[in-house]
């Protein structure tokens, strides 16, 4: 007999961000779905059960993250590129990123998804297109086995670059793949790892890492091997003004018409940040119906520019939300990154620009949409049992219960959980991750962060 969650007396529950608020519910979750939301007391869990009192909460589904790099999480803050544009950013920091290891690999995908889990994150994306060639083991594998180890559900890319310095792009030779290298282990990890199911624990992508470090070529044959297995893709486009100079002088063109020469548009494509599409550009998005992952704190750090959201989600344009790499943000907390998106919309289109309710929607739905994840994103029988659970009874909150779902954006100082449910499990519960221990795995991670700082000072040959 399945295993059973009861929530008891949740405070506001928030099912989908476009329908009802439910004060005063219960909700039943048996094995990895919800099975039930009804009016306290009215329903009766059978077998073994854990009851949690949620008095005091709010309950959300849990949010979805669809850009990441996580590896990024050993360099942030560095102070050489802290005030540095994003062609001078790559730049210095490939020079510290080419050190990275299996031990880099495993202990900043835990440390990522850590930070992600305790912000109210349930699935997540990440784009890892650095291959060292003194990389030894199965990359990919070392990720999945560390979003197994803290319960999270998980579709990564399999990132790619080919153009190294020598030929015209920005990294180093030693983090680049041949174009045979690429697709063969592009399609081994589809063959390994892929689960179709729509609400999969592990999902692949593919993710050629932008216009300027990969060729044309590898661009058209990674979307051909995509669609023959039926996965997403994925890529940067249009994050700053420089990536689209870049575009116009080596293929003499802008970057969507480059995307649709190389077939890599569509349905089953989402692009990261897609700050500077002109209107053509937006139309073509609009009848391809291809997605964006929008990072507005990356997008600020870097001063690349404010995404037209507030216009695309007027086109019917799927916009979901993502926190981008942590050497860009420079942190993976999901919540705060759900506030800047409704935030930076208003800096640009004023103080309606988007609520709320929309900021939300955008992080659940349309980033399980964009992930191809169904009945993943709102808290309805039969859907998977990913939560995220807030304590708003303390100081930051106070005042704000005329609109508790709204307060988690408006409010507070804490952006954690009390209780993170992720596929039917407690993966934080009471604020502490359940997977890993915190403070080993943040001695663990500063450890690394200084061996491969100092490698790159010393300047040493990998």
């Amino acid at each position: 007999m399945s295993s059973s969650l009861l929530l008891k007396n949740i405070y506001c529950l928030q099912p989908t961000f476009d329908g009802p608020q439910y004060h005063g519910a219960d909700l039943l979750i048996v094995g990895n779905k919800v099975e039930a939301i009804a009016p306290t007391g009215n329903l009766q869990a059978i077998g073994k059960v854990r009851t949690i009192d949620c008095s005091k909460h709010v309950v959300i589904p849990g949010l979805v993250n669809t850009h990441h790099h996580f590896y990024q999480t050993l360099t942030r803050n560095h102070p050489a590129v802290q005030n540095a544009k994003l062609f001078d950013w790559l730049k210095f920091l490939y020079e510290v990123w080419k050190y990275v290891d299996e031990d880099a690999v495993y202990h900043s995908s835990l440390l990522a998804m850590a930070e992600l889990m305790k912000t109210g994150c349930t699935l997540t994306t990440d784009h890892h297109y650095l291959y060292p060639r003194s990389f030894k083991g199965d990359l990919m594998g070392l990720q999945f086995e560390a979003a197994d180890t803290l319960g999270m559900r998980f579709s990564p890319t399999r990132g790619s670059m080919s153009l190294s310095k020598k030929d015209g792009g920005l990294p180093p030779d030693s983090v680049v793949q041949t174009e045979d290298e690429i697709l063969m282990d592009s399609e081994r990890c589809i063959k390994t790892y892929h689960d179709n199911a729509p609400d999969a624990m592990h999902k692949i992508a593919l993710a050629p890492c932008s216009p300027f470090s990969v060729t044309k070529g590898l661009m058209k044959e990674t979307a051909a091997l995509g669609r023959k297995y039926g996965v997403r893709l994925h890529t940067h486009l249009c994050e700053t003004y420089d990536e689209a100079d870049f575009c116009q002088e080596m293929y003499g063109m802008r970057p969507v018409a480059l995307m649709q020469e190389c077939g890599l548009i569509g349905e089953d494509v989402w692009y990261a940040h897609g700050i500077h599409f002109n209107d053509e550009e937006l139309k073509i998005l609009q009848q391809t119906k291809t997605h964006i992952a929008h990072c507005p704190s990356s997008n600020m750090r870097l001063g690349s520019g404010i995404c037209r959201v507030k216009e695309m989600l007027g086109m019917g344009i799927n916009v979901a939300v993502a926190v981008d790499g942590s050497a860009s943000n420079d942190s993976s907390d999901m919540l705060a990154e759900v506030r800047q998106a409704m935030l930076l919309q208003r800096v640009r289109y004023g103080s309606d620009a988007l609520t709320a309710s929309q900021a939300f929607s955008m992080a659940t739905e349309g980033g399980a949409k964009l992930l191809n994840f169904g009945k993943v994103g709102r808290l309805e029988k039969g859907w998977a049992a990913d939560l995220a659970i807030f304590d708003v009874s303390t100081l930051p909150y106070a005042g704000s219960q005329s609109d508790p779902v709204a307060s988690l954006l408006f409010c507070g100082t804490n952006h954690n959980t009390d209780y993170t449910i992720i596929n039917g499990k407690v993966v934080v519960d009471r604020g502490q991750l359940v997977g890993f221990d915190e403070q080993e795995l943040a001695q663990k991670a500063n450890v690394i962060s200084k061996r491969m700082m100092e490698m790159a000072a010393r300047g040493e040959i990998v």
